[in-house]
């Protein structure tokens, strides 16, 4: 599929919002990864980003099939495009929301993780670390990343090394989201985009709210600024 039939990108107000498109669970392939990656790169301009997606999962993770298919040398595509992906919304002058529209596993949990806050549905949908349970070695940045965003050192045993596939509810009483949202997949949307335009109207500049977001998440910065976009262009303050 093209990037332009896997992603759909609109502006609702200073939001600029980005749907994974389609039924199917978003499996993160170099495909998928890219075309995130353009849509987010187009968000110059706006005031914050919301990454959601249609159907009943966010994400599934990354695309094992793909793997089982791909020529052996192709394989590394993948892992450097989601650090690639990671290195971009960590460096994006403009807050950033995921809204956690169904079910999010291993990399799409990763994902969600890596925004500066997390909506999540609260009547459908876990977050779910699934490499315990697959036999798979959690990647290394990945690791990072759920022990620099999940400050909860029993949150991070259950979710890493029990595989507890955690709910809405759960997740925000134990703070790796920041709030479950009744309803259906535009409802949560809706949430993210109101908690994005909350975050906009702050007004911060938003080379400044990067270098701040860098320093925050240091060891993950390190693993994943080489395969980034760079310095985004300046934005000017709202």
């Amino acid at each position: 599929m093209e990037g332009k039939d896997l992603c759909a990108v609109e502006r609702r107000g200073r939001v600029h919002l980005i749907t994974i498109t389609g039924a199917g669970d978003h499996r993160l392939n170099p495909a998928l990864l890219a075309a995130i990656r353009s849509a987010v790169a187009a968000s110059a301009g706006a005031g914050a980003l919301v990454l959601a997606a249609e159907g009943k999962y966010f994400s599934n993770g990354f695309d094992q099939a793909w793997v089982r298919t791909a020529p052996p040398h192709l394989h590394a595509t993948m892992d450097g495009g989601f650090r690639a992906l990671v290195a971009d919304l960590l460096a994006l002058p403009m807050p950033t929301v995921a809204a956690v529209t169904g079910h999010a596993a291993a990399a799409g949990c990763a994902l969600a993780l890596a925004h500066d806050a997390v909506v999540m549905r609260g009547s459908r949908g876990f977050l779910y670390m699934s490499e315990v349970d697959a036999g798979i070695k959690i990647v290394d940045f990945f690791a990072e990343l759920i022990r620099e965003k999940v400050p909860d050192a029993a949150a991070r045993r259950d979710l890493v090394l029990r595989g507890d596939k955690m709910t809405a509810a759960e997740a925000a009483r134990r703070g790796i989201v920041d709030a479950a949202v009744d309803g259906g997949v535009e409802d949560v949307v809706a949430a993210a985009v109101a908690e994005a335009e909350r975050l906009a109207a702050r007004g911060w500049d938003g080379e400044v709210l990067a270098e701040i977001r860098k320093a925050a998440w240091p060891k993950v910065w390190g693993q994943v600024k080489d395969h980034g976009a760079g310095p985004a262009a300046a934005r000017p303050r709202l």
